[in-house]
């Protein structure tokens, strides 16, 4: 492996370490399965879990925070293959919830940047972006002239429109605002230009700062906030290569070892042809986003909706190219690659490392799984090659090609990466309707937005009535599971819209129908006697002794918000969360189960309305 000056390991430390010492508390990333967000799948960004303290909700740990963020993006997984695109990756940031503003955030940024104590860049090779202004918003001259103080060239100080340094609302409505952009020059040092240039790939962005400054509202104007927000965010792996001079993030500790593992498995080289290292970025990108994503401590485990469908085809996705690398069939060599992820990440994130033996399970599973579903698939394949000749006799046509609703059958139900029918199609003269498959994918996609659109409605900045009302149901349903199943009924997971909620828990059976009703009674029951709801802030230790639940431990900082209902003999739960919440429990109206299904291996789910 390369030799490597800083380890990502010590990068995020350093990160840390600098914002520690200016007054910024340090919480633990948030799980990869958002909390309350019907909208999204996964987690994609450091902001995402911290929306509702963007929105001025008061945060137990204070003003001034600090964290580095697991996230998943799934959009471009097909331009993972290249130097820098990652399905998983870690946003570091920091954060002012009202507090310090474009002064210190950008000054700070300036100093561990170039400070040779933290990362010690070369200024020279530094340039920045701004807003440039526009019908809505003025220039960000204030920006501007920090960098410009610190000692920026004005020529390196680009004015950027609002597709370049603009950020937000996350819906139509809310918080937003201009943002500054950090670049780094990873081309020859002594051929730095002495000005920025957008368009040239060898700046590479590595830190945003952004600046919820505004407030848009329902009629589009922007109106200046009266509590300003940073949000910032630097990519840990990016940072990572530059640091270390690479010009591919995949030469960084945080893949060498995966990479190597593949090259031992398949007995291929990477850098060895450009093929060979696009399939080795490709199955080392999948194995590790899968594991981490298995690993959570909200884990998702393969199946054929969501998050699972993710889950499935990235393992899969994985095989099939490890297969093209040489890897044989049937060696379960997948789950030695995710062990060697575990090594990296099992530190960092210690659900990943305790939940070692789920992680291989469920890999293992689907690896087999898998291989006799690629048999069939090739089995159909042979089977459409056959009707494609016997076509060709008949009406003396003379090119022989795939139709596109046949590529696309072969994605959707045996998991085919159109490169691979590609493949297989060339090696036998045969040509594939890449646009006819393009034209039936997009249809799936519009039924999938639509079927989306009408399941998932609110989001994770809904804070509407009926919303606080489900998120309290959901603490009552929890407590009434614990009173009729036991002690070791345990949440693994919610999802809250202003219409429902949906809510999973560990327990390997079926419940009964006297169960369930038993359950509704007891929730009802709550509701009626009113019991009010409390909130207050402590350390979490002392939250666990006095009996508080909390979800997942990991998720908690220092101090939480515990929520009460009830008080004394009729106590009725204790819980470590985030919010939002009613204030009495007979706002609630009249609670009923929909549905009791199986959501996973021992795990259970509930859905259920208020009336």
């Amino acid at each position: 492996m390369n030799a490597i000056k800083i380890s990502a390991s010590e990068l995020r430390q350093k990160y840390f370490d600098f914002f520690q010492a200016k007054g910024h508390k340090l919480i633990p990333s948030a799980s990869l399965i958002p909390e309350n967000d019907p909208t999204v799948l996964f987690t994609t960004a450091g902001m995402h879990p911290l929306v509702p303290y963007l929105m001025g909700e008061n945060h137990p740990e204070g003003a001034r925070l600090v964290d580095a963020q697991k996230c998943i993006r799934t959009d471009d997984i097909d331009e993972v293959g290249d130097t820098t695109h990652h399905t998983f990756f870690e946003m570091l940031g920091n954060w002012s919830l009202g507090d310090y503003f474009k002064d210190e955030a950008i000054a700070w940024s300036w100093e561990f940047l170039t400070d040779p104590k933290w990362l010690g860049l070369d200024k020279n090779r530094l340039a920045c972006s701004v807003f440039a202004g526009d019908a809505d918003a003025p220039f960000d001259a204030e920006a501007f002239g920090v960098w410009k103080n610190l000692g920026m060239p004005e020529k390196k100080i680009a004015k950027l429109p609002k597709k370049n340094n603009w950020w937000g609302p996350a819906g139509v409505t809310g918080p937003c605002g201009t943002d500054t952009e950090m670049f780094y020059w990873v081309g020859d040092a002594d051929k730095t230009p002495d000005s920025f240039n957008d368009d040239n790939p060898l700046w590479v962005e590595i830190w945003n700062n952004v600046f919820m400054q505004y407030n848009k509202t329902a009629a589009g104007k922007f109106e200046p906030l009266a509590k300003k927000n940073v949000d910032t965010g630097m990519g840990l792996e990016r940072t990572a290569a530059v640091i270390n001079g690479l010009a591919d993030n995949y030469l960084t500790d945080l893949w060498q070892p995966i990479i190597k593992k593949i090259e031992e498995l398949s007995g291929k080289k990477y850098g060895e042809t450009m093929a060979i290292t696009r399939l080795m970025r490709i199955v080392a990108d999948h194995i590790k986003a899968a594991t981490l994503i298995i690993g959570d401590e909200k884990g998702v485990t393969p199946s054929n909706v969501g998050a699972g469908y993710i889950v499935r085809r990235l393992l899969r996705r994985a095989v099939i190219y490890g297969q093209r690398l040489g890897i044989k069939k049937g060696e379960n060599w997948v789950y030695r690659v995710a062990e060697t992820v575990i090594e990296i990440y099992g530190q960092a994130y210690p659900e990943i490392a305790k939940n070692k033996e789920y992680i291989q399970k469920n890999i293992e599973e689907e690896e087999e799984r898998f291989e006799k579903t690629l048999e069939n698939g090739l089995k159909e394949f042979n089977e459409q090659c056959e009707t494609l000749v016997c076509s060709i006799k008949e009406n003396n046509d003379i090119a022989l090609t795939m139709p596109g609703e046949i590529i696309f059958k072969l994605f959707a139900t045996y998991g085919f990466p159109v490169e691979l029918t590609r493949e297989i199609a060339s090696e036998r003269n045969i040509a594939i309707d890449e646009q006819g498959f393009e034209e039936e994918f997009k249809k799936h996609q519009e039924l999938s937005r639509t079927a989306a659109a009408g399941m998932f409605k609110g989001g994770l900045a809904d804070a509407s009535e009926e919303t606080k009302k489900l998120h309290t149901a959901a603490h009552l349903l929890l407590a009434s599971l614990r009173q009729v199943l036991g002690d070791n009924i345990f949440q693994k997971g919610s999802n809250i819209t202003s219409e429902r909620l949906r809510f999973d828990f560990s327990y390997p059976a079926k419940m009964t129908s006297e169960q369930i009703a038993t359950v509704e009674n007891l929730v009802n029951d709550a509701i009626q006697k009113d019991f009010p709801i409390t909130c207050s802030e402590k350390p979490l230790a002392e939250a666990k002794a006095e009996g508080a639940m909390g979800v997942f431990d990991s998720k908690y900082g220092e101090r939480v918000k515990v929520y009460t209902i009830g008080s004394g003999a009729d106590l009725v739960s204790k819980e470590i969360c985030g919010g939002p919440h009613a204030d009495h429990t007979g706002e609630l109206g009249h609670f009923k189960i929909i549905k009791e299904e199986s959501s996973s291996s021992g795990v259970r789910r509930i859905k259920a309305t208020l009336s």
